[in-house]
């Protein structure tokens, strides 16, 4: 599994701008179509009682003012990546995943 810095340049990538946000502070600006992103949980594996794998889980929510965006389909094709929900504020459109990077 990646760093959170591959996974940021990863969600660029799809975003196709910088608007790409790890644990925004609540005073920041954001602009529109963006993704945010935080980790939420850690998975450990053992093997004879000794951690041998652990990978972080990310939550990612795309956030457009477009209901039909192309941007969620993207963040759902990702490896080892869950659709946990959808909400509405302000006229945005939420998407949330949950994504093991």
């Amino acid at each position: 599994m990646g760093q959170r810095l591959d996974l940021q340049t990863l969600l660029v990538d799809i975003l196709g701008s910088k608007n790409v946000y790890f644990q925004p502070p609540p005073d920041i600006k954001m602009e529109y179509p963006c993704i945010v992103y935080h980790r939420d949980y850690a998975e450990t594996s053992f093997a004879d009682d000794y951690p041998y794998r652990h990978v972080k889980r990310y939550q990612v929510t795309v956030i457009d003012r477009n209901p039909d965006s192309d941007i969620p389909p993207k963040i759902a094709a990702l490896q080892m990546c869950i659709f946990d929900r959808f909400f509405t504020s302000d006229n945005l459109n939420h998407d949330v995943y949950k994504l093991f990077f």
